[in-house]
């Protein structure tokens, strides 16, 4: 048997495996169903820090505290938009229409889940295919094998007290290319959460397929906003988790009047504001090689992206603010960067600020995300029409509010879908929605009235 069909062999396990349990649960209640649904949220929730510390020992990216807060944040966010939810049978009748929605599961669900994110992903990604009826089978970052296995193995531990069938939840214990493939070729349904790469397969695989696009969120101070009220909220974002979050802040786009007060702003909060043409270029350096993230400082502190870039910073640093010089096609700065770094630019009309942000999200990020800190509907609503993105969060934490938060009402996820703009399948957050098929009863309405040709074209 050569290598190809080894790779089949083994993967063919996990789906009957997946088949199985998949074919037990669908036979339960919608109680049972929320139930476990539930018990996958409130495992990663009592067990934030330890899952939270072993994230960090093993990718190196990000910390520990704000690993443990979003442990705890994003169990109870996802949690709550399910529960109550009708995911199973029966969901409604429209009386006006005549159509019964039948909720059913798409079956087996597989998950490719990134190193940024390796706890709370598998852990949303269950909960929504759960949730619909389905089995989910997950495969993880090379860099993420040992933590998220640990969170899969706990919630599986909980889930077996509780009587539910064996293997819902399974994650490769090998890891390939050719597993991945064969394995998001053989699933009812794919998730794809990390590169580019990985997105790209998932589309490739011949199967349902919903993924994620490059993040660069765009963030515009509108004039005459209260800066002082922006600023905290905006590197609370980009240094949230050392700045891996794809909903991070990433470019800081400010009215040219207020442009220095800003700055001196960003500085009272603990930023260091990189002006010097050698300091840009060495952070440049630290942050990209050959056009592309340089490793070595992804997820990294402030300390460790100045020693990278050769600069001196005070102590107590949270955030390295760079004067970008020009949008991002022309400067790397105007890309993503995965560190606790975001790009300044001034602008003189808010529609000079807009074409700041389009430039930026040309070069990364178009579909994805943009913050915009404004009192002003009327430039909420314009700013809204210009830029192609899915999500626009006003006077927000982006980093912890793109994602769905209590305070807005967007889908809590961890799977950002960013459109055609960004080569995906869906606009919105992945929710379990998108994890159920409907079967739909149409019903005869011999009432229904039928226009005339003379009503229809005039």
């Amino acid at each position: 048997m050569d290598e190809k069909e080894m790779s089949m062999q083994y993967i063919s396990g996990y789906i009957k495996r997946a088949r199985d349990a998949q074919a037990e649960f669908e036979k339960m209640s919608q109680q049972q169903v929320d139930l476990a649904v539930k018990t996958i949220g409130k495992v990663v929730y009592d067990n934030a820090e330890y899952l939270a510390e072993i994230a960090v020992e093993e990718t190196g990216m990000g910390n520990v505290p704000d690993k443990i807060a979003k442990n705890r944040q994003k169990s109870k966010i996802v949690w709550n938009n399910l529960r109550g939810k009708k995911s199973r049978g029966i969901l409604d009748t429209d009386v006006e229409t005549g159509i019964t929605r039948i909720a059913k599961p798409m079956g087996v669900a597989a998950a490719i889940t990134p190193c940024t994110n390796p706890i709370v992903t598998p852990m949303s990604n269950a909960m929504f295919a759960l949730k619909c009826g389905n089995a989910i089978i997950i495969t993880p970052h090379h860099k993420a094998i040992r933590c998220s296995t640990k969170t899969v193995e706990m919630i599986n531990a909980e889930l077996a007290k509780l009587g539910y069938p064996q293997h819902l939840i399974q994650i490769l214990d090998q890891h390939s290319r050719e597993h991945t493939q064969n394995l998001i070729s053989s699933a009812d349904v794919v998730i794809a959460t990390g590169g580019a790469g990985m997105v790209k397969a998932a589309y490739s695989s011949g199967r349902p397929a919903l993924g994620v696009g490059a993040g660069n969120v765009q963030c515009i101070i509108d004039e005459g906003y209260d800066y002082k009220e922006a600023v905290p909220k905006i590197i609370a974002g980009r240094t949230f988790d050392y700045g891996i979050i794809c909903s991070g802040e990433q470019s800081v786009i400010c009215p040219e009047r207020d442009y220095e007060a800003i700055l001196e702003e960003f500085e009272a909060n603990g930023a260091y504001v990189v002006r010097d043409k050698k300091e840009l270029e060495g952070v440049r350096s630290a942050l990209f090689q050959e056009g592309k993230p340089n490793r070595h400082s992804v997820g990294q502190s402030p300390e460790r992206i100045a020693e990278l870039a050769g600069i001196r910073i005070p102590e107590g640093t949270k955030i390295l603010v760079a004067e970008a010089e020009g949008t991002g096609l022309t400067d790397a700065l105007g890309g993503e960067k995965m560190a606790p770094v975001i790009a300044a630019y001034k602008y003189k009309t808010l529609d000079e600020g807009i074409r700041i942000a389009r430039e930026n999200l040309e070069k990364e990020g178009k579909g994805h995300s943009v913050a915009f800190h404004s009192d002003s509907e009327e430039h909420i609503l314009h700013v809204g029409e210009e830029l192609c993105v899915s999500r626009f969060v006003i006077n927000q934490i982006s980093a912890s509010s793109a994602g769905g938060s209590f305070y807005n009402g967007l889908a809590p996820t961890n799977t950002l879908g960013c459109g055609s703009w960004g080569h995906n399948s869906i606009s919105e957050n992945l929710d379990y929605k998108h994890l159920m098929n409907i079967s739909r009863i149409a019903r005869y309405m011999p009432d229904n009235y039928v226009p005339t040709d003379e009503e229809l074209w005039g």
